[in-house]
């Protein structure tokens, strides 16, 4: 995969994002929130972002997404192949709950 595919793909994963945040925000702001990682700040942002400014942002050759984890228990539990697969997946959730919420800069 060359650079411009690579980029290609970046834009494409940031515009789903943009939109995917947007769809939630409207629909439950709260637990968009939480699922997000996000705080009251950026949702106002997200939530108000125009087709114009949505397309601008998904240009960035940066992904907008990030992992709410540099944990290796949570991503071992979420990746765990265990029996209790949905305990391992409920208690990496109660963790990552336990962590604040980002803020872009």
């Amino acid at each position: 995969m060359d650079t411009n595919e690579i980029l290609g793909e970046i834009k494409e994963i940031n515009l789903g994002y943009i939109l995917l945040a947007q769809r939630m925000l409207r629909e439950d702001k709260v637990a968009a929130m939480y699922r997000l990682g996000i705080g009251q700040d950026v949702s106002e942002i997200i939530g108000n972002l125009t087709s114009s400014q949505i397309l601008k942002m998904a240009a960035s050759n940066t992904l907008l997404c990030r992992f709410r984890f540099d944990d290796r228990l949570i991503a071992e539990m979420l990746s765990s192949h265990s029996r209790d697969h949905a305990a391992s997946v409920s208690h990496a959730a109660i963790l990552m709950a336990g962590q604040p919420a980002e803020a872009m800069v």
